[in-house]
């Protein structure tokens, strides 16, 4: 008789908040820690299919740090979907601009693309200053330097 594997229900689900404090983390080193709490890849009940993962709260945005010449010869495009639309923006412009969307498009990048990705995506929580609106759900501390 073969085992039946084993596939966590929505009941058995917990999800947690954690805040973490993005100030001084590299960026890339960061976002993928951060998209593997999303995705439920640190729990044992982890199931592709389902999601799993907890919400993760980013404060102080503005103070993360990125390595080499990424400030100047990094290069975000998009067509906004109007003739002659295209549109390119250096790291640093979007840094001053909205530093929030630097580490939303950076998680975003190490998340799959799809209805489910959409969802996860969504649990996460990105602040420029260090204060934010969820106090209520009790987040926990979380320190990604010692990881």
């Amino acid at each position: 008789m073969v085992p039946k594997t084993y596939i966590p229900s929505f009941k058995n689900i917990q999800q947690k908040w954690y805040v973490v404090d993005a100030q001084d983390l590299v960026l890339g080193r960061m976002a993928c820690q951060i998209a593997k709490i999303l995705l439920g890849k640190n729990k044992s009940m982890y199931t592709p299919f389902l999601d799993t993962g907890d919400f993760v709260i980013v404060v102080n945005a503005d103070k993360v740090r990125v390595t080499g010449k990424k400030l100047s010869n990094k290069i975000y495009r998009h067509h906004t979907g109007y003739p002659s639309g295209f549109r390119e923006e250096t790291l640093e412009h979007l840094m001053k601009r909205k530093p929030e969307e630097v580490i939303r498009k950076a998680v975003w990048g190490m998340i799959p693309h799809h209805k489910l990705g959409n969802r996860i995506i969504s649990k996460l929580k990105v602040y420029p200053g260090d204060s934010h609106p969820h106090a209520a759900q009790n987040p926990i501390p979380l320190d990604l330097r010692s990881e």
